[in-house]
């Protein structure tokens, strides 16, 4: 049995969400001097602003697109780009995960589309083979809930006519994006960077603004998910105004998190943190024989939400239930110690382990890591 080991991550936060602060964060780093004031202020509108101009120069967004805040996280984002844009050309939908079946589900049930969904089981990728470039794509770049990424976006249709609407919330400032081949790219504050909770960014392409200047959709759209006003695109959204009162606070912290990414050497340095972080855990998992990712192709495991299956025989004997308590205890174990925080796998994932390596955790701490997780297995198991 694996002994106690001594040496704790300093900075043990493992959650996919939101995720580690920014090595260095502190609450007195936050600009105060817009707390208090009224959203529609011009030097709040300003603030705002200058949020999304520092994220297209960190995200590299390509000069033509436009940026704008959605509330409700990703989630939002990516629920106003289905409600004010879908219906105009059939709809495909990638459900090859947890956020991937709520889009389909989003467009089966209450946008009544009857969209071709292409499933898979947790841990693969979808048969990508029958997308239609004739057709709008709704997917996630990197499966949060279940470690599973897109190997690339040879899929996509570079002459395509439909839109593709792509989730890439744990995979924006962690992955390359190709922009080229997507329409809608959506993501939160509280996935790479560490934000705060509760705002979205939808970054809409050329071909997306005009989808939403001429199309007009046949539903209603509740204000807080409408990206046009009675002439098409809202366009003042993308100059920093808001659907609704947004925290300042949130915005501030955001700010600070882009601005650690840029003074850290930009998009390519988050990268590689995240692929340094990713190495380290994958190392461990080589030589583990009780522990395999739940993505079964190397080309498509995530860097970012890393799902881990324990595949010890003493426990895939067990029944879910038993198995997903024997994450539960292990949980518990590292909490208790202060070791680790959150690393348990999604509530609707198969039982589990993930453990965010994005590029606000530390690499070391990633590496302090592994012996309790190790330990804790061995503990609760012999318990």
């Amino acid at each position: 049995m694996a002994s106690k080991p001594n040496l704790k991550p300093g900075r043990p936060w493992f959650s996919a969400g939101p995720t580690a602060k920014r090595p260095g964060w502190s609450s007195q780093a936050i600009s105060h001097e817009l707390l208090g004031r009224g959203i529609r202020a011009p030097e709040v509108v300003e603030r705002f602003a200058h949020g999304l101009r520092l994220t297209r120069e960190l995200l590299q967004v390509p000069a033509d697109w436009v940026l704008v805040y959605v509330p409700g996280s990703d989630t939002g984002a990516v629920e106003a780009a289905m409600w004010s844009m879908l219906g105009e050309r059939p709809v495909q939908v990638l459900a090859f995960e947890n956020f991937g079946k709520v889009w389909a589900t989003d467009a089966v049930e209450h946008l009544k589309l009857n969209p071709e969904v292409i499933a898979a089981p947790w841990g693969e990728w979808p048969d990508t083979s029958g997308v239609d470039p004739a057709k709008d794509l709704v997917f996630p770049w990197n499966g949060t809930t279940a470690g599973v990424r897109a190997p690339n976006a040879d899929f996509i249709a570079l002459d395509r006519e439909g839109l593709v609407i792509c989730d890439a919330t744990s995979a924006a400032f962690a992955m390359p994006l190709p922009w080229d081949r997507l329409d809608v790219v959506t993501f939160s504050f509280q996935k790479a960077l560490g934000g705060e909770a509760g705002l979205g960014v939808a970054a809409l392409s050329p071909r997306a603004v005009a989808r939403l200047d001429h199309y007009e959709p046949p539903r209603p759209v509740p204000k807080v998910l409408r990206l046009r006003d009675g002439k098409g695109f809202d366009r003042l959204l993308a100059t920093g105004s808001m659907l609704n009162t947004f925290s300042v606070w949130t915005l501030e912290d955001w700010i600070d998190a882009v601005e650690w990414g840029l003074a850290v050497g930009g998009l390519e340095a988050l990268i590689a943190r995240t692929d340094a972080n990713a190495a380290v855990l994958e190392a461990w998992v080589r030589r583990t024989d009780w522990i395999d990712y739940l993505a079964r192709d190397p080309a498509t495991r995530s860097t970012t939400s890393v799902c881990l299956k324990i595949v010890d025989p003493r426990v895939t004997a067990m029944p879910e239930a038993a198995r997903q308590a024997l994450v539960t205890r292990m949980k518990a174990l590292v909490e208790g110690e202060g070791a680790a925080f959150d690393i348990e796998s999604h509530r609707n994932a198969p039982a589990g382990l993930r453990i965010w390596c994005g590029c606000t955790v530390e690499t070391a701490d990633v590496e302090a890591l592994t012996p309790w997780l190790d330990w804790a297995f061995e503990t609760a198991l012999a318990e």
